[in-house]
């Protein structure tokens, strides 16, 4: 099965935490979450042809080895697609690290990569509480459906040794401060909680371009407020 992959960065210091990877961005989501900054990966026309190829990206990987620690797997939402296992054991025949960003709403894949050990890192994407996340991601998975999913990817991650985050973008209008503490004692004792600033450019929701984002001080409040729920607590993108 083809990989619809529709961005590369060939090198990047940014997306797998404390690593030099490349990274690729396959589209289509089953979130349209209204904040989304990549909405170019969700809404891929019909028909329209991927940037590059599985054999392309493993050919760069296998001659610029010596500069790369790993790749990173993002979307759009990656485990959608049933051709990513096999890509990652082409990864891995390369001798490279894996990290992989999802929505957790495919535990299955998630669980399939994970018992295959095909992953090194995952970063899981946190919307807000179980009850408000249909509302946030405006999605047309059935909300009780949508939470056991949700549910399950957590607990895949908890229960496994490899290393991940849950991290959260907070963004005005959607997340209220009572959210913070619900979340923190739903994924208490979860080893690492990333609070991520939302960006007000080229959202999925035009509208949402026009939001104010919270203030650095706001977002560092509220990590001190949620540190006692996780091993370790810290904020992304204030810098």
């Amino acid at each position: 099965m083809r990989l619809p992959i529709h961005g590369w960065v060939k090198t990047s210091l940014l997306d797998y935490p404390g690593h030099i990877a490349s990274s690729i961005f396959l589209a289509y989501c089953n979130f349209k979450c209204p904040y989304c900054h990549n909405p170019d990966l969700v809404l891929v026309p019909p028909g329209k042809e991927p940037l590059c190829s599985e054999e392309e990206v493993i050919g760069y990987l296998s001659r610029y080895r010596k500069g790369l620690d790993g790749i990173c797997v993002s979307g759009g939402e990656p485990l959608l697609h049933g051709g990513v296992p096999e890509f990652l054991r082409a990864v891995r025949s390369v001798g490279l690290k894996v990290k992989i960003d999802t929505n957790g709403s495919c535990p299955d894949r998630l669980a399939q990569i994970l018992s295959q050990g095909l992953a090194d890192y995952v970063a899981m994407d946190i919307k807000g509480p179980l009850d408000k996340m249909t509302g946030i991601t405006r999605t047309s998975i059935p909300a009780d459906d949508l939470k056991h999913l949700v549910n399950d990817s957590v607990a895949i991650l908890k229960d496994n040794p490899i290393d991940y985050e849950f991290r959260m973008t907070v963004v005005p209008g959607l997340h209220a401060e009572e959210d913070f503490d619900e979340i923190g004692r739903w994924l208490q004792g979860s080893r690492r909680f990333v609070v991520q600033q939302f960006r007000p450019q080229h959202t999925l929701d035009p509208s949402y371009a026009f939001v104010k984002p919270f203030s650095p001080r706001y977002l560092e409040q509220i990590a001190l407020r949620m540190k006692d729920y996780f091993e370790d607590c810290t904020v992304r993108g204030i810098g």
